[in-house]
């Protein structure tokens, strides 16, 4: 009985053994299979992993500061009128002596310029006379004398723009010319420029008659923080003005800048118009100081017309000469003073509000012929 007992007792023991190893198997193998356990999450973020040197990806790289551009010179913007005169002092300059066809050269140059026929004339002729009196000898000479010659004949004119403090009331800027001559931006960059110099501005869009010319106004009054005051559109510009003119005077205002019609020169019911235009500007408190006639510079003779027209009708005290950089014809300045005897005031050299800059006859005969 005893070794029976003793016998069931090893028989569990080895059972249970058995089942033992196969558990602790099985684990085994569920663990190899099952996937790895998901880490836990940190509480705070760990540091960025040094990045790749070879990509460069994740580097924080600091930019260098800006350096401010240099605005275009004079010279840079008449690249294009410059070009007219560049073939000829080659060709001048090329020869040993002073010949025909020095003269020729230089006469073709000036007439492509758009100088125009009268001026061009007359400065070859004073050339010829000082070759022929031997006081120029030399190729160089005759360039410098042309030059010099060129900036005497715009010099003597008074080229400030017109502002009485002592008017009693605001000064009234006018701005004539055809459409698409640049009227409008012209006198969004001036206010701009008036308002920097610390004068109040108040813009009066007249151009009733252009599509979207009184919005556009609007929007270089609020670049520049001038006040503006429109009317419908098609309605009587004269009306425009004459209540910029009074609103302006209320409130103190210094300076009214008066857009205009622009609708063709040859249409007289236009200078008709711009006369009327006048006439009420000067009817209440305001006075007119200036008007200034805008004329694109790639219209060349053309532009001459105009101002010829422009001066009979409205008494024109100076013009604006705009896309100066655009054109090969900068020489109209010359046929504008002397033939007509309106001075050049300020000249466009680009879009930006600083291209917008007094007319200096020096500076401007230098970028315009010297190589």
């Amino acid at each position: 009985m005893g070794i029976e007992i003793l016998f069931l007792v090893l028989a569990i023991a080895v059972v249970a053994f058995g089942i033992g190893v196969i558990v602790v198997s099985r684990r085994n193998i569920a663990a190899t299979q099952a996937p790895p356990a998901r880490p836990a999450r940190p509480t705070t973020p760990p540091p960025e992993a040094e990045p790749d040197a070879a990509d460069g990806a994740g580097v924080l790289v600091e930019e260098p500061p800006v350096e401010p551009v240099e605005p275009a010179s004079l010279r840079d913007r008449l690249a294009k009128a410059r070009l007219a005169f560049t073939g000829a002092f080659v060709g001048v300059l090329g020869r040993s002596g002073i010949t025909e066809e020095s003269f020729e050269d230089l006469e073709e140059a000036l007439l492509r310029a758009d100088v125009g026929v009268g001026v061009t004339t007359d400065l070859i002729d004073g050339l010829r006379v000082k070759v022929a009196a031997k006081e120029i000898t030399e190729p160089q000479g005759l360039l410098d004398e042309l030059e010099a010659e060129m900036v005497s004949r715009l010099d003597g004119s008074d080229r400030t723009l017109a502002f009485d403090a002592d008017a009693g009331g605001p000064n009234v800027w006018m701005f004539v010319g055809v459409n698409g001559v640049g009227k409008t931006t012209t006198i969004g960059k001036l206010a701009n420029q008036q308002i920097r110099d610390g004068r109040t501005v108040l813009l009066a869009a007249g151009d009733t008659f252009r599509a979207a010319a009184a919005e556009q106004l609007t929007t270089w009054a609020e670049r520049s923080g001038a006040e503006i005051v429109r009317g419908a559109e098609g309605g009587d510009p004269s009306s425009v003005i004459y209540d910029g003119v009074e609103r302006a005077a209320a409130r103190g205002t210094q300076l009214v800048m008066a857009d205009t019609a622009g609708r063709l020169h040859t249409k007289s019911n236009l200078m008709e118009e711009l006369k009327k235009v006048r006439r009420v500007a000067e009817k209440g408190a305001g006075r007119v100081t200036e008007t200034l006639l805008v004329i694109d510079a790639t219209t060349g003779q053309n532009g001459l017309t105009q101002a010829r027209e422009f001066r009979e009708a409205t008494d024109v005290t100076g013009v604006v000469l705009t896309k100066l950089d655009g054109s090969a014809k900068g020489g109209i300045v010359f046929a504008i003073e002397t033939e007509l005897g309106i001075p050049v005031k300020l000249v466009g050299i680009g879009e930006t509000i600083e291209d917008l800059i007094p007319f200096d006859p020096a500076e401007f005969v230098a970028a315009l012929v010297e190589p």
